[in-house]
C-alpha cells in the first residue's frame, strides 16, 4: 500500500482518486511515498527515504524545493491548465477594472452612503470622476501563451480587442488551440511598443524576474494598464510605483499585492485569487491525484517540472524505473548489469530533462535484490524502482 501524505487541505474529489485498497492517505502519516500539496512551504521539509513523488495541485512550484528534489531523485508534479479557466475569468475581470474604475467608484459610493449623502443625487454628480475606456477597440499584449494565456488571448478577441501574443516557447498544443484571429509577436517590444493593454502569464524564472521595469515601461505606450496574474516578482515594484505616480502606467492590477505596491497610485490589489474557484481547486486536486497514483502504479511520468515526460505501455511482468543524471554512459551501464544477470530487456525508454534523465525498462523476469544495488551503484543514478506488473 502506497502512503500519501496531504500538507493541505484536497479536494474530496481528488482524494476519489486514490482507491483506499491501496493508498493510505493522510495529514499526519510518516514514512511517506508521496505528498499532496497546494500552498503549503516545503523548503524545510525534511524528506524521508521512502518519498518518492510530491504532487503540487497548482501550476507553481516555487513553495517546492525543487533542486533538492532532483538531486534526491524525487519527482515534482504540478498540474497546468486545470486552474486555466479561473485564471481567464479573473484576467477579463483584471482587464475591466482597469479600465472602469469599479473599484474606486464603490469605494466613493459607501462613503457617500456613510457620510448621509442622498446615494442617488451623489452618484449622478460625482460619477464622471470614475470615467474609463471600454474594451473594443483596444490593444492587448498576452506574454506567454501557454494554457493560461491562450485562452486569455482567444477571449479578448471576443471582446472586440486586437490582440497580440509573445511566446519563444509556444507549444503546438498551445498553438493549435490559439485563434487565427491573435496576431504572433517576434519579441516583447512588439508587445510593450503596441499594447494599451498587457498581461503576463509566465512562470517567475532568473529571466522574468522583473521583466516589467524601468527599461520595458519606457518602451510602452503612456497609459498603459498592465496586468499581472501570474508570479510575484515578475514586476519591479519600485519601477512600477514610480510609473504610476508619472502616469505612464494608467493602473496595475496585481494578484500578488504586498505592503510596498498596495501603496500606489491606480493600483488594484486582488487577494491571490487566480485558481481561488471550488472548480479550479476540484481539478487541480484530482490531476495532482491522477499523475501521483500514475507515477506510483506504473511509473509513468506526465507534467513534472524536474524530470521529462515518460509514458510506456507495459510489455513485460516487471519493471524497473530509473531516474538518473543525464551523463553519459548510464544507459549502457544499465544494460551491461541486466545482461549479466541475463535478464532480457523487452523494452527500454529513456527520456531527458536539463541535466536529469529518466529510464523505465521493461523486462519478463523477476529480479534479485542484488541487480537493482547493482544499478544503484552506477554513476550518476538517484533513484531505482522495481515495479511488478
Amino acid at each position: 500500500m502506497f502512503r500519501i501524505k496531504t500538507l493541505n487541505k484536497i479536494s474530496p474529489a481528488g482524494l476519489s482518486v486514490l482507491e483506499q485498497s491501496r493508498f493510505a492517505v493522510s495529514s499526519d502519516l510518516t514514512d511517506e511515498d508521496g505528498v499532496l500539496v497546494r500552498s503549503a512551504d516545503m523548503h524545510a521539509y525534511a524528506f524521508p527515504d521512502s518519498l518518492r513523488a510530491i504532487a503540487r495541485a497548482g501550476a507553481g512550484t516555487n513553495n517546492i524545493p525543487v533542486d533538492r528534489c532532483s538531486e534526491a531523485g524525487i519527482v515534482v508534479f504540478n498540474t497546468p491548465g486545470a486552474n486555466a479557466n479561473a485564471v481567464k475569468e479573473l484576467a477579463v475581470c483584471g482587464l475591466l477594472l482597469a479600465s472602469r474604475k469599479v473599484v474606486d467608484g464603490a469605494a466613493w459610493v459607501r462613503t457617500q452612503a456613510g457620510m448621509g449623502a442622498d446615494v442617488e443625487q451623489a452618484v449622478e454628480k460625482g460619477k464622471s470622476q470614475f470615467v474609463g475606456p471600454e474594451l473594443m477597440g483596444k490593444t492587448l499584449g498576452v506574454v506567454g501563451l501557454g494554457a493560461i494565456g491562450v485562452q486569455v488571448a482567444n477571449i479578448a478577441t471576443k471582446l472586440g480587442m486586437t490582440v497580440y501574443g509573445y511566446d519563444p516557447f509556444l507549444s503546438v498544443d498551445a498553438a493549435l488551440s490559439l485563434s487565427r484571429l491573435v496576431h504572433r509577436a517576434l519579441d516583447l517590444e512588439t508587445i510593450y511598443k503596441n499594447c494599451d493593454y498587457i498581461t503576463v502569464h509566465v512562470p517567475l524564472t532568473p529571466d522574468t524576474r522583473g521583466m516589467i521595469c524601468t527599461d520595458s515601461i519606457q518602451m510602452m505606450k503612456g497609459g498603459v494598464r498592465i496586468l499581472n496574474l501570474a508570479r510575484g516578482g515578475l514586476v519591479n515594484d519600485d519601477d512600477m510605483l514610480l510609473a504610476l505616480e508619472s502616469g505612464k502606467v494608467a493602473a496595475y492590477v496585481t494578484d500578488f499585492p504586498n505592503n510596498k505596491i498596495v501603496q500606489g497610485k491606480n493600483v488594484i490589489p486582488i487577494p491571490h485569487l487566480g485558481a481561488s474557484s471550488p472548480e479550479s481547486e476540484e481539478n487541480c486536486a484530482v490531476m495532482a491525484a491522477q499523475q501521483l497514483r500514475e507515477y506510483l502504479e506504473n511509473g509513468n511520468i506526465k507534467n513534472s517540472v524536474n524530470l521529462p515526460t515518460l509514458e510506456q505501455e507495459w510489455s513485460g511482468i516487471a519493471r524497473l524505473c530509473i531516474i538518473h543524471r543525464n551523463i553519459p554512459g548510464t544507459i549502457a551501464g544499465i544494460t551491461k548489469v541486466l545482461s549479466e544477470e541475463n535478464v532480457n530487456v523487452e523494452n527500454m525508454t529513456n527520456k531527458s530533462k536539463k541535466d536529469y534523465a529518466y529510464t523505465v525498462v521493461d523486462i519478463n523476469a523477476k529480479i534479485k535484490d542484488l541487480v537493482v544495488d547493482e544499478i544503484r551503484a552506477i554513476d550518476g543514478v538517484l533513484r531505482v524502482r522495481f515495479l511488478s506488473h
